[in-house]
């Protein structure tokens, strides 16, 4: 993503599974046939039901698109699924509180209809100009009988991070539950080209964000409180032409491992998500056309992974059902192989 982007897959209008909020029916989405239904889940899917993950969603390949950084969701074909019509809870993180950053769209939209459909209150932190997407998994989710509180700002910015988390110790009550899902990438051919400024801006997006957050969060964390970082198998498997987005998801493992030591007898879990190539607005923003028509073609599954396929992973990391878990990295990438 550029340097003004923090969602770790971008950035989407509009953006639902399979269609899109409605922003003139309150509680209700959009179909793509123009249907509307109730955001209650009422006669579709769920992630409860056997299904073929092999032709579950779309395949590629895809038609050819590209879009200017960080993109949107409801530009894209096929558009991508966040879990707004299928994603059903079953009240695990009532009395929760948390921060999803990134949760504009994308993987951090999806972790946080996740969070709140299973009960928990939420921060939500986005860049400013993705306002009207906040806004929409806002209006989403306390149709539902949420609290939600939009928190608009550059998680590069150590002093945005520590706001971050005081606002929501303000608004929540308290914190349970630290949520990093933004984060930066570009692709660049040629180590020539790659100068320091874009090295710097991925690494206080990806790694010093999480240090920023992660420190003020800690002194308001109870036991059995929980925080959840965002990798990437880009840890384990570079691409030639993410070479400062690898290194820093490779650093973000290493961070999730010794945080994870240093609070276990503070009985803070910490542990980390790595997904795959998932369909986001971060592909057309950052690859060529015909590279983004075939993403996730060579997965075993055939294509790529949907931001509502990763949502259970990060509400069974914040959930008390994995309690001994900390330290640990759920990979989410289609069987492709990984750590």
């Amino acid at each position: 993503m550029t340097s003004t982007g923090h969602s770790e897959q971008s950035h989407g209008r509009f953006a639902g599974g399979p269609g899109g909020r409605d922003p003139g029916a309150s509680g209700r989405v959009l179909h793509l046939d123009g249907s509307c239904a109730p955001a209650e889940h009422s006669g579709g899917m769920s992630q409860y039901d056997k299904r073929d993950p092999n032709t579950l969603y779309p395949a590629p390949p895809y038609p050819e698109q590209e879009q200017s950084l960080p993109g949107a969701a409801w530009k894209m074909d096929p558009k991508p699924d966040h879990g707004e019509e299928s994603y059903v809870g079953k009240d695990r993180l009532t009395g929760f509180r948390g921060i999803v950053t990134g949760a504009d769209s994308g993987i951090g939209r999806a972790a946080a209809i996740g969070l709140a459909r299973e009960g928990a209150d939420l921060v939500l932190s986005y860049l400013p100009d993705e306002q009207a997407d906040a806004e929409e998994v806002r209006d989403l989710l306390t149709a539902e009988g949420r609290t939600i509180v939009l928190a608009p700002g550059d998680i590069s910015d150590e002093q945005y991070c520590i706001d971050l988390v005081q606002q929501a110790v303000d608004e929540l009550g308290g914190l349970d539950t630290l949520v990093m899902v933004a984060g930066r990438m570009d692709s660049n051919d040629d180590i020539l080209t790659l100068d320091t400024s874009m090295f710097d801006s991925t690494f206080k997006t990806n790694i010093y964000s999480l240090f920023w957050l992660t420190k003020a969060a800690v002194p308001h964390l109870e036991p059995g409180s929980t925080i959840v970082t965002t990798g990437s198998i880009q840890a384990s498997t570079p691409s030639a032409d993410k070479i400062d987005y690898a290194v820093s998801k490779g650093a973000i493992k290493l961070f999730t491992e010794a945080v994870a030591q240093q609070l276990a007898p503070k009985g803070i879990r910490v542990n980390s998500v790595a997904p795959g190539p998932v369909w986001t607005p971060l592909q057309p923003g950052s690859d060529d056309a015909e590279t983004v028509a075939h993403f996730g073609e060579g997965s075993p599954f055939g294509r790529p992974g949907q931001p509502a396929e990763l949502a259970a992973a990060y509400v069974h990391l914040v959930s008390p059902e994995s309690s001994y878990q900390s330290g640990s990295t759920i990979t989410v990438a289609g069987g492709t192989p990984a750590f």
